[in-house]
């Protein structure tokens, strides 16, 4: 007989799918921002980017089960969102204007 999902795990999953995502996007931003070379240079940079996303979205993903509760997930993951789109918008706005 399986087993039923244990209740916080709900809530790890949709921080580590909703918050994930959201600090995937901005480390690939502040990458874009900071990484070596021009935003703008036809390279192979926007197509790593893409991948990029990818991956910190599953790592975030997958480490969002060490959490010890469904708020520590949210609450973790929600302060380091806030960080990363304020280096974000910091590197956009007053870095590179």
């Amino acid at each position: 007989m399986a087993e039923r999902i244990r209740p916080d795990w709900w809530a790890k999953t949709s921080a580590g799918v909703i918050l994930g995502f959201g600090l995937a996007l901005a480390l690939a931003g502040l990458y874009a921002y900071l990484g070596q070379g021009d935003i703008h240079a036809p390279s192979g940079r926007p197509a790593l980017m893409r991948y990029m996303v990818a991956f910190v979205w599953v790592a975030v993903f997958g480490f969002c089960f060490l959490f010890r509760s469904g708020a520590a997930a949210w609450a973790w993951l929600g302060v380091a969102n806030l960080l990363a789109f304020a280096a974000l918008f910091a590197c956009r706005f007053w870095l590179f204007a």
